[in-house]
């Protein structure tokens, strides 16, 4: 038995919330809770115990009149949230590869997820530093200049509550908040060596049709490689193309 069929066989109970989740996306209708036992195998006290917690949360709907269960709320929610980052990724590899082979380094895509930054996308340059900025990788916000970029144009609450989970070297909120404003005033975040030892980054926001911060492109490159004209050039370059992936996925009208 490999090591990853020894894991999934102690969480029956995921496995069988994901096969009713898959079986229920695969339908075009609701469906009975008695199908379900049918087509999954699994005990019905299981199903009906699954199908409860899930109705809970929102993942499922039962509908009584006809008996049956449905997708819920939140599992469109997990649908719309991919249909927006894969088009994010797919619309920005183009600008990330450029970004990345002009300074050396890597460029990269991400959003905000609670506290943290989830990342999309990251293209290296061939000669690039590896970094810990791989697609699917979370990072607490406050380290990253991606982070700080969104959260600059984001509501009090969602910065305090950044500043709560993370903490960042003991930073108080107002000392966040001081340095979160002037990110907004210029449109832009730095991070140096916070994340990746000798290595900057330059993050810029990406807004959505609501003027949102919905995510940011960063450009990543080894500290002193490029004097302050080229660095004042590279910022200008990424703020142009975070507005070109704006208008591409979220239909942004130009500043």
């Amino acid at each position: 038995m490999t090591q990853n069929t020894s894991r999934s066989s102690k969480v029956p109970a995921a496995q069988h919330t994901l096969a009713i989740l898959k079986l229920l996306t695969a339908v075009d209708a609701p469906m009975s809770a008695a199908r379900i036992v049918q087509e999954t195998r699994i005990p019905r006290s299981t199903v009906y115990h699954l199908l409860a917690v899930m109705e809970e949360a929102g993942f499922v709907v039962h509908l009584h009149q006809e008996k049956a269960y449905g997708l819920g709320l939140a599992a469109y929610e997990m649908a719309n949230a991919y249909s927006r980052q894969q088009p994010l990724a797919r619309v920005g590899l183009r600008f990330a590869r450029q970004l990345a082979l002009q300074v050396q380094g890597s460029a990269h895509i991400s959003c905000l997820s609670g506290s943290e930054v989830l990342y999309l996308l990251e293209e290296r340059a061939p000669n690039g530093v590896r970094l810990l900025t791989d697609a699917g990788v979370r990072l607490e916000a406050l380290r990253t200049a991606s982070g700080k970029a969104m959260l600059a144009f984001r509501s009090s609450a969602e910065i305090k509550a950044a500043v709560g989970v993370c903490g960042v070297g003991g930073q108080k909120y107002r000392d966040v908040e001081r340095e979160l404003e002037e990110i907004r005033d210029r449109g832009w975040a730095t991070e140096y060596a916070q994340v990746s030892p000798g290595q900057e980054s330059i993050a810029v926001p990406i807004f959505d049709h609501l003027g949102r911060a919905a995510s940011a492109l960063a450009v990543t490159f080894s500290i002193g490689s490029l004097d302050r004209r080229n660095i004042a050039e590279l910022i200008e370059e990424v703020r142009e193309s975070a507005a070109k992936i704006a208008i591409a996925v979220y239909r942004t009208r130009p500043k």
